[in-house]
């Protein structure tokens, strides 16, 4: 579905590489024309992403010293946000200020996602290829529940950390490889149809420190792991337990060298 980016440069994919799983894509594509509606086949990151956006906002205020009363704190700031599907996360940072540009292995989500942004008056780009061929610099990067689903976890982190400008915030959150996560995500929220059958394969869980690891060695430094927890009586809440999903930030090592930016290529 994607080709391979031809760019060789430190962080970046190695050459030939593609970390798009072509199945994973179909498999999300088809769920394309119901990802805005909230009790659909993505009801789940539709309760998911509060939590996650307060997560964002508290790491971007933390990151850039930033006043958490302020609407617009990303004003002035690019942000790419890989594996954006329709755009749930994509609009959100859309409104605090930031300059979206949105990637999606499937060409029916990034449809989808134009039409909506349309519709509410947002001015985001959406492409429909992988990080591998991302060549824009971004002050913020966030990939969501994406990673557990590519052929290339390493590729993928490469590639994010070649996307962020000096300076800029990398968030990613993926669940844990746990008995708690088969459990809940594949037993129950599979089996009972909460979430579509075949979304997940636990053996393509990554656990903090493997994450982490790979965060490392694309000469990032991680400055932050949170736990993301469900119980019935809260839903999603932050939690200090990773066992069940966690997000993580990160940036770019002091002695690490960066390409600087903050401007996408259109």
């Amino acid at each position: 579905m994607a080709s391979a980016s031809s760019t060789n440069e430190p962080g970046a994919p190695a050459p030939g590489t593609v970390t798009i799983d072509p199945q994973e894509a179909a498999h999300f594509g088809r769920m394309a024309a119901e990802w805005w509606d909230p009790s659909g086949s993505s009801a789940m990151l539709h309760k998911l992403n509060p939590v996650r956006l307060r997560y964002i906002r508290a790491a971007i205020d933390l990151h850039w010293d930033g006043d958490d009363t302020g609407f617009t704190p990303l004003a002035g700031k690019t942000a790419l946000d890989v594996g954006c599907g329709a755009g749930l996360l994509a609009e959100p940072l859309a409104r605090l200020g930031a300059q979206v540009t949105g990637l999606d292995a499937a060409a029916e989500n990034v449809a989808v996602a134009q039409a909506h942004a349309a519709q509410g008056g947002l001015a985001i780009t959406y492409r429909a290829h992988g990080i591998e061929q991302e060549t824009g610099r971004y002050d913020l990067v966030t990939c969501l529940e994406v990673i557990e689903h590519v052929r290339d976890p390493a590729g993928v982190v490469r590639g994010l950390a070649n996307a962020l400008a000096d300076g800029g915030l990398l968030v990613l959150s993926t669940p844990n490889r746990t008995p708690l996560s088969r459990l809940a995500l594949i037993g129950l929220a599979e089996g009972t149809g909460r979430i579509p059958r075949g979304t997940h394969d636990w053996n393509k869980f990554l656990t903090p420190d493997e994450l982490t690891a790979l965060l490392v060695d694309a000469g990032l430094e991680v400055t932050d792991v949170t736990g993301l927890a469900f119980s019935p009586a809260k839903g999603f809440d932050l939690s200090s337990s990773t066992a069940l999903d966690y997000l993580v930030t990160a940036r770019r090592a002091p002695s690490s060298p960066a390409r600087g930016g903050g401007t996408p290529q259109a």
